[in-house]
């Protein structure tokens, strides 16, 4: 007989960030009052579930997000370096602009590696070896690893033996989803996903990383 189970990857909740900055790894961005309440609404829709392990991304957004869980559930959170966001070497310009500049260009001549920041590859080997690690520790129930949507999604894409460049556009990994990985044993069975605070989502879904 096998035995399930289940790894959810959460993706922090909104971010303040009215100068629409790209922040990436930078420190001090906290959530938004809307950020906020997402992360309320995610405890209350998890907190009914058999999760014993909570870690967590080091940056403000992810463990804000994982607080409100953790005091639902009872449980510490661990902060896991892993899980934190891929670097860019866009950190600190304007979503908006950074494109326009000529200069810039010399760091997009390759986008399945992609050249403007970490490989995809060290994105899975890193966000692999956090799920394995927290598999092994909750085999038989649940857990939940906080953390941002270019890992979230980059994983996933690895799991579901698809190309790992793509276009950000497409990315189903909105703000406060929650992407969940069920295993029999050591065996990735099925990928779900959900977006329990999807009814605060600002339209377009998904702004912020």
């Amino acid at each position: 007989m096998t035995v399930s189970t289940v790894v959810h990857l959460l993706r922090h909740a909104e971010v303040h960030n009215p100068e629409g900055l790209l922040y990436g790894r930078l420190p001090g961005y906290h959530l938004s009052e809307t950020g906020r309440s997402m992360a309320d609404v995610v405890a209350k829709a998890l907190s009914g579930r058999d999760i014993t392990h909570l870690s967590c991304s080091p940056l403000e957004r992810a463990q804000e997000t994982a607080a409100p869980l953790a005091d639902a559930l009872g449980l510490t959170v661990r902060t896991d370096e892993r899980l934190t966001e891929a670097e860019n070497i866009f950190e600190g310009l304007a979503m908006t602009t950074m494109f326009r500049v000529a200069k810039h260009y010399r760091h997009m001549w390759n986008p399945r590696r992609p050249s403007w920041g970490e490989p995809y590859v060290e994105i899975v080997r890193r966000m692999r070896a956090a799920i394995d690690d927290v598999r092994a520790e909750a085999r038989g129930h649940e857990a939940v690893l906080v953390s941002h949507q270019l890992p979230i999604w980059t994983i996933r894409q690895a799991a579901e033996r698809r190309r790992l460049w793509h276009d950000p556009r497409r990315r189903q990994c909105a703000l406060a989803s929650v992407t969940s990985f069920t295993f029999d044993g050591d065996r990735l069975t099925s990928v779900g996903y959900s977006e329990p605070a999807g009814a605060l989502l600002r339209p377009p879904g998904g702004k912020g990383r």
